[in-house]
C-alpha cells in the first residue's frame, strides 16, 4: 500500500465491525486490497485481446468491463475489471493473485510493444456506495456514471479521477486517483459517510453474484461454473485466447454440470475460498466455496459452485456432517 495513504488512513479512525453496520446513505471504503496492473504500449490492445476471455475492443475511457484470464485448459486464473485511464489499460484485481497474473502475462509479451507493471502504489482505489452515493459524490466530483460498466474521467486541480460504476444491490462506485486527490475527496465525503472495511465491499460483490478468484481457487473453475457467461465476462465471438477452445466447447455443447449460487451458513469458523461442500451421506464433495464473508446479520454469506444435480439438497461445509449451508437459489439448469 502507498505509505502516505496508509498513514492518512491510520489517522482517520477505524472502521466498525461489520456486524455493527446499520443503514447509511453513504459508505466509503479503502480498496487497497485490490491492486492494479498497468498495461501500456502501441500493441497493448491487441496483446490483451489475445489473452483475455472478453472483447477488449469494447473497453474505452468511458466503459469498463468484467474480464478473466484463463489457463490453456480453460480454468480461471484471475477475474478482474478492465478499464482505461490516460490511454493506459488497468486490471483491478485482488493482490492475492496480482503477482502471479503479472508474471504470467509478461511471459507472453515476446516482441509486442507492451509494458506491464504493478501500479498499486501509484494510484489509490476507494469504494463509494450506498443509497445516497451518487448524489453525495456528484456534489463533490460532478457528473458520475449512470449505468453499470460506465466510466467517468473527471479532471480536477488535484488530479484525474476515474470513476467506475459497478453492479450491486445499491449504488456502487470505484474511484481511482492520485494520493493527493483521493485524500481531498475522502475529506470532503467523510463528514456525511460511514467508513467501512473492504470486507463490506467484498460482501456486496457476493450479493451481486460477482465471483473473485484467489490463490486457493486458481485453475479450478471454467468461466461458466462461476456464471461469467451470464455476467457478460466472456465473449463467444472474439478471436482466440488461452483456453478459448474449451470455454467455447462448453458453451456450445451446453455441458456445464456445475453452477455458482449464493448461499449462507451459520458456522463457528469463517468459510474460505476453496472450502468443499458435501451432501449428507456423500463422501465426495459436490461443491466448493468461491468467496465468503461475514454479514451484518451475523452469518456468513457466500458464493459457491455446486453440482446442478445436488442443487436442492441440504449441503454441509467441509465435511458431510459440517455446518449446514443453505442455498439461496438452485443452480441454473435445475
Amino acid at each position: 500500500m502507498n505509505t502516505d495513504w496508509q498513514t492518512y488512513l491510520n489517522n482517520s479512525g477505524t472502521p466498525p465491525d461489520i456486524t455493527a453496520i446499520g443503514d447509511h446513505a453513504l459508505l466509503i471504503a479503502d480498496l487497497s486490497e485490490l491492486g492494479l496492473i498497468a498495461v501500456l504500449g502501441a500493441d497493448a490492445a491487441n496483446f490483451l485481446q489475445g489473452q483475455f476471455s472478453n472483447d477488449v475492443s469494447e473497453v474505452s475511457e468511458r466503459r469498463s468491463q468484467l474480464n478473466a484470464y484463463c489457463s490453456p485448459k480453460g480454468r480461471l486464473l484471475a477475474i478482474f475489471r478492465l478499464f482505461q485511464r490516460d490511454g493506459i489499460y488497468y486490471l483491478l484485481l485482488p493482490h492475492d493473485v496480482l503477482d502471479a497474473t503479472l508474471k504470467r502475462l509478461r511471459m507472453y509479451v515476446l516482441r509486442a510493444q507492451v509494458t506491464l507493471s504493478n501500479a498499486s502504489d501509484r494510484l489509490i482505489r476507494i469504494g463509494v456506495f450506498g443509497p445516497g452515493a451518487a448524489t453525495r459524490a456528484a456534489g463533490v466530483l460532478g457528473t458520475l456514471p449512470n449505468q453499470v460498466n460506465e466510466v467517468a474521467q473527471i479532471p480536477r486541480p488535484d488530479g484525474l479521477f476515474t470513476v467506475l460504476r459497478l453492479p450491486g444491490t445499491m449504488q456502487r462506485f470505484v474511484i481511482v486517483g492520485e494520493p493527493v486527490g483521493i485524500k481531498a475527496l475522502w475529506d470532503a465525503l467523510q463528514p456525511d459517510a460511514l467508513r467501512v472495511s473492504a470486507d463490506y465491499w467484498r460482501l456486496l460483490d457476493i450479493r451481486a453474484g460477482l465471483p473473485t478468484i484467489y490463490t486457493a481457487t486458481m485453475d479450478t473453475f471454467v468461466p461458466q461454473m462461476v456464471n461469467l457467461d451470464l455476467l457478460g465476462g466472456v465473449s463467444f465471438t472474439k478471436g482466440c485466447y488461452p483456453g478459448q477452445e474449451i470455454v467455447a466447447r462448453t458453451h456450445h455443447l451446453g455441458s456445464i454440470k456445475r453452477r455458482m449460487v449464493t448461499a449462507w451458513a451459520d458456522a463457528p469458523d469463517p468459510p474460505t475460498p476453496g472450502d468443499t461442500l458435501y451432501a449428507p451421506g456423500n463422501s465426495q464433495a459436490v461443491g466448493q466455496v468461491v468467496d465468503a464473508q461475514l454479514s451484518p446479520r451475523g452469518v456468513f454469506e457466500m458464493l459457491a459452485v455446486v453440482q446442478i444435480s445436488h442443487g436442492k439438497d441440504p449441503l454441509h461445509l467441509k465435511s458431510p456432517t459440517g455446518p449446514l449451508v443453505r442455498l439461496e437459489e438452485s443452480p441454473l439448469g435445475e
